[in-house]
């Protein structure tokens, strides 16, 4: 009994090997799975590169020396950010909600305004709280 050549799931040549084998050679492997991924992740790597643009855009603004500032929508939106992408908000003592892109966060105010500011990573808020900064 002759057994059949399997063929390469991705360039359809015969393979020699394991029995089990899909792919003749790891290019065909990783050019299979990328198609199959390519679809379903363009949107996940657009959203994230937009989030990626916006935490950009507020890091560029805030000076390192600052910890807080004020500007204008207007200023945002001209710079390309996207008030649509965000990845968390927190709303504060007063009832204020900071949307935030990664560390970075913005405060809509009154007239177009926006409070920028940079959130301090949890070991640092921690040694502000118990008063012994580094």
């Amino acid at each position: 009994m002759i057994a059949e050549k399997k063929l390469c799931c991705s360039c359809h040549q015969p393979m020699n090997g394991r029995t089990d084998k899909k792919f003749c050679n790891d290019y065909c492997r990783n050019s299979h799975h990328n198609q199959l991924n390519c679809d379903g992740n363009k949107q996940v790597r657009n959203i994230n590169h937009q989030l990626r643009k916006n935490r950009r855009i507020l890091e560029n603004l805030l000076h390192p020396a600052k910890q807080i500032i004020k500007i204008t929508r207007q200023k945002l939106l001209y710079k390309g950010f996207s008030f649509t992408y965000f990845t968390h908000t927190l709303t504060n003592k007063k009832g204020s909600s900071y949307f935030f892109c990664y560390e970075y966060g913005y405060l809509p105010v009154e007239e177009g305004g926006m409070i920028i500011i940079k959130r301090k990573d949890k070991k640092e808020q921690r040694n502000i709280e118990q008063g012994t900064e580094e």
